[in-house]
């Protein structure tokens, strides 16, 4: 159920490169209730991933306010602990760790927590269980296959149950089967756990699976 209020907004934020020549985006005004699900779209290079990167707190603006609960990213809001406690990361490339089996990459976020081994270790299971993936916790990420991999990395964004969902073409290296489930999921995650959730995507059919679809093009909010 959609919360009162806005989780996140963003008022004419504006960020630039290479000493402001390329603007990726110009004074976007956004508010994002909490529980939301909603994705946004656009073509390459139309702002949207640098959307993504400003509302997580991955990037800052050139100028304009990212705010989380009314309050200024990097000013009230400490971005470190923004990032590792209240949003989780699903990324098309996965980003998992090589050299750590399944089990072991979910629980990376939590070792900057408090948790100890026991829990972290009980947690990390039970988030592959809810992905499906009881058979795999063990395989390190060159054993297991696009999909499953991707799931990891749900699973890995969960670690600290974070209040937002942040995907940035989560779909984007998976065949339409896989595709199909990724987004199952995280719908249902979206759902089951009354996250806000915002999807970064070129497809059409994901873009309009979402109660809210914001389209971006040339650094702006088209309608």
């Amino acid at each position: 159920m959609t919360g009162i209020g806005p989780l996140l907004e963003v008022r004419d934020l504006r960020k630039s490169y290479d000493e402001g020549r390329i603007e990726a985006l110009r004074g976007v005004d956004l508010s994002i209730p909490a529980g939301e699900y909603v994705t946004i779209s656009g073509p390459s290079g139309s702002g949207k991933s640098t959307m993504l990167q400003l509302l997580g707190g991955l990037d800052v603006p050139t100028s304009g306010q990212v705010l989380y609960k009314n309050a200024l990213l990097g000013s009230a809001v400490d971005l470190d602990a923004y990032r590792s406690r209240q949003v989780g990361f699903v990324f098309q490339a996965f980003y998992l760790l090589p050299t750590l089996r399944a089990i072991e990459n979910v629980q990376v976020p939590m070792l900057a927590t408090s948790e100890n081994a026991n829990h972290r270790a009980q947690k990390a299971e039970a988030l592959l269980h809810e992905m499906g993936l009881d058979e795999r916790m063990n395989q390190y990420p060159n054993q297991l296959s696009a999909g499953e991999r991707q799931r990891v990395a749900i699973a890995r964004a969960l670690a600290n149950d974070p209040t937002i969902l942040l995907a940035d073409e989560p779909t984007g290296n998976l065949d339409s089967e896989n595709s199909a489930r990724i987004m199952e999921i995280l719908i249902g995650i979206q759902q089951k756990r009354g996250m806000t959730l915002v999807v970064i995507t070129h497809e059409d059919e994901i873009a309009r699976s979402a109660p809210r679809h914001i389209r971006i093009r040339d650094g702006r909010i088209q309608g």
